[in-house]
Formats: C-alpha cells, sequence, structure tokens
C-alpha cells in the first residue's frame, strides 16, 4: 500500500495486523480522488477520515492538497499503524489530529468527509445526517440508501467495493407566504 499522488506520492504505508480493518486498494483509492480532483475538493479542504484504519484516505487527500484531516479510529492495531503512517510521511499535527473513537459519532464542519465503515455498516442515513460536509465519498459493500438532502455526484462498483461520491444539498428555505 501507498501514497498514490501529490507530495507524498510513492510513500509506503503500513497497514494494520488482522481482519478488523480493510484497506482500499490502491486502484480504487487513485480513481476515487481523482474524481474529488476533477470536482475540485481537494485543494485546502477540511477532511474528516471517519473509520480511518491505517489512515491512506486521509493521507491520500492531505497529498493532494488537503489543509488538514482528522482521522477518527478506535481499533488499537489500526491506530498504531495509523500512527506510524503519519510519522512516515512526516505530517505534523498542524495537518493531522488522531481522535480515539467511533467514525459515526463526528459531528463537525468538514468540506470533506471520507466514509469507510466495516461494510456491514448500515446507519448510513444517519451518519451523513450528523455530518452534512460540502461532500462525502461512502465506500461500502453494496449501494446506500442516500438521505433527501444528499445527491449522488459519482458512484463506481469496483469489484465488491462500491465507492459513492455525494454533495450535500440541503432543501431550499421555504418563503413564508404570510
Amino acid at each position: 500500500m501507498r501514497v498514490i499522488a501529490g507530495e507524498l506520492g510513492g510513500r509506503r504505508l503500513v497497514a494494520p495486523e488482522g481482519t478488523t480493518t480493510r484497506p482500499t486498494s490502491d486502484r480504487v483509492r487513485e480513481a476515487t480522488f481523482n474524481a474529488l480532483t476533477s470536482l475540485g475538493v481537494l485543494e485546502g479542504a477540511t477532511v474528516l477520515d471517519a473509520f480511518a484504519g491505517s489512515g491512506a484516505l486521509g493521507i491520500e487527500a492531505l497529498s493532494r492538497g488537503a489543509r488538514h484531516c482528522t482521522f477518527v479510529e478506535r481499533d488499537r492495531r489500526a491506530l498504531d499503524a495509523l500512527r506510524e503512517n503519519l510519522r512516515r510521511c512526516g505530517l505534523a499535527e498542524d495537518r493531522a489530529r488522531v481522535v480515539v473513537g467511533d467514525g459515526a459519532s463526528c459531528a463537525g464542519d468538514w468540506d470533506l468527509a471520507l466514509l469507510d465503515p466495516p461494510y456491514a455498516f448500515e446507519d448510513w442515513s444517519e451518519l451523513l445526517d450528523v455530518l452534512a460536509p460540502a461532500v462525502a465519498v461512502c465506500e461500502s459493500g453494496a449501494s446506500i440508501d442516500v438521505p433527501d438532502s444528499w445527491v449522488v455526484v459519482r458512484e463506481k462498483a469496483y469489484g465488491a467495493t462500491v465507492v459513492a461520491i455525494l454533495r450535500h444539498e440541503p432543501p431550499p428555505e421555504q418563503e413564508d407566504p404570510a
């Protein structure tokens, strides 16, 4: 596993041992981040990498121009790998922050949320309603049900992995008829 492109391109990353995390393949990360770059959402972005695992998604975002990334992970082995990857890439606290916790409880004002929970995860609507960033990348084992306030910009299957890029578009404010 490696950083695909950008200022950290080519850097080797470690993955946590065991089967509790499922690293996103280089091919899927490359296609996803090429799409995000073409949408113009990475440069200067504040990013959330929920369910971070090794941190490969958030590190790729930082490498391609994001300003800051908050990594959220609760698995001890994944946290060890994540911290090692941040060290290897020389990403200091002014650009990267690690939070020990559940990726589904990360309310905040993010430009981009990278959401790669376990494939059995089903609370997408609740998660997206709490986050409400401008753009979310949702990686899953199947197409997800998208809440009304979100629009699918792109969805593509890569074998058993489905990646959907969503844009948050809250309904227009209703005018007072009075």
